[in-house]
């Protein structure tokens, strides 16, 4: 199975990084190939360029794994992505959340009922 992995690229801390990082190997250990983007994103690029490879990469994926926080625009941006892809997520992390509408109740439903 073809993953792609949403989460903060910017300003993270070594240890979120490693974080990411041990669950790609993780599933790549069990056979998955695994597109996690600050490690398969050229991030030195134009902000265009590095939307549209993580746009083909999410295209390509069968199924995509979201570890989100609010903070990160590029999660959001991702995410999007994935939505109008209607992709298959699974939700790793998410931030806790109360009534009304949110992103991080949007993520369950979508978990949960899929978009297509």
């Amino acid at each position: 199975m073809k993953v792609f992995i949403i989460g903060a690229v910017r300003g993270v801390s070594d240890s979120y990084r490693r974080k990411l990082e041990e669950y790609a190997y993780t599933l790549e250990g069990g056979g998955d190939e695994v597109y996690l983007p600050h490690r398969d994103t050229k991030q030195d690029g134009r902000g265009i360029d590095i939307c549209r490879d993580n746009m083909v990469a999410i295209e390509q994926a069968d199924e995509v794994h979201i570890f989100y926080t609010k903070e990160s625009t590029g999660t959001h941006f991702d995410m999007g992505v994935a939505f109008a892809l209607k992709k298959d997520i699974v939700v790793i992390e998410n931030v806790e959340y109360g009534e009304g509408k949110s992103y991080p109740r949007m993520l369950v439903e979508w978990e949960t009922l899929g978009i297509k």
